[in-house]
């Protein structure tokens, strides 16, 4: 299945007066965290949402778990909707989309096989070392408790997330420069924090 699936224009909410409701709805869910309004949004959308990745090749239960998620990102992220760029429609749709490619990205990584040699450490490491990578371990968690909050969010959703910068743009709705330079000024923070507690 190609990761260039977009949603079909059909798929998206037709702009019309009813646009105009939708978008009060996600307002409402953003500023006030107004559970009517969300429950208006998932019944609208929900099952338009089970259809499409039904029609992308997921499997019920597999389509269930991606409505599931995409309406949570929709509660958690309804601050970064701009009527400007797309209807509410659409813009449900892309996280829709986004988060199918998701999924086949983690469905087509190969599982590691642990009988591999490559799997084993070479030797064990002495206490000494042991106790250094403890120390290594715990300094870098302190030095990434520093971190702005949005230098952090780049950091995670590249480095543990395996987000490109193209992904983390997209999902958190900040340019593309912007993202590259926060991580640049991440890792730069990390490299003398260790540099200084070393």
């Amino acid at each position: 299945m190609p990761f260039s699936e977009r949603p079909s224009p059909q798929d998206a909410v037709p702009q019309s007066p009813a646009d105009d409701r939708f978008g009060e709805l996600v307002r409402s869910v953003a500023q006030q965290r107004d559970r009517a309004a969300f429950a208006a949004l998932f019944r609208q959308f929900a099952p338009r949402i089970l259809q499409y990745c039904q029609k992308l090749g997921a499997d019920r239960g597999a389509a269930e778990e991606l409505v599931q998620d995409v309406m949570l990102t929709v509660w958690l992220k309804a601050d970064s909707y701009d009527p400007a760029q797309a209807s509410v429609g659409t813009w449900i749709f892309t996280i829709a989309r986004n988060r199918r490619i998701d999924r086949l990205r983690k469905e087509m990584r190969p599982a590691p096989d642990m009988d591999d040699p490559a799997m084993t450490p070479a030797s064990q490491a002495t206490p000494e070392e042991a106790a250094q990578l403890a120390q290594g371990s715990r300094q870098l968690h302190g030095a990434i408790e520093t971190l702005a909050p949005n230098q952090s969010e780049v950091l995670r959703r590249s480095y543990f997330l395996e987000q490109t910068h193209e992904e983390i743009a997209e999902e958190t709705d900040v340019p593309l420069g912007t993202v590259k330079t926060r991580l640049r000024l991440a890792l730069g923070h990390l490299k003398r924090s260790m540099k200084d507690t070393a």
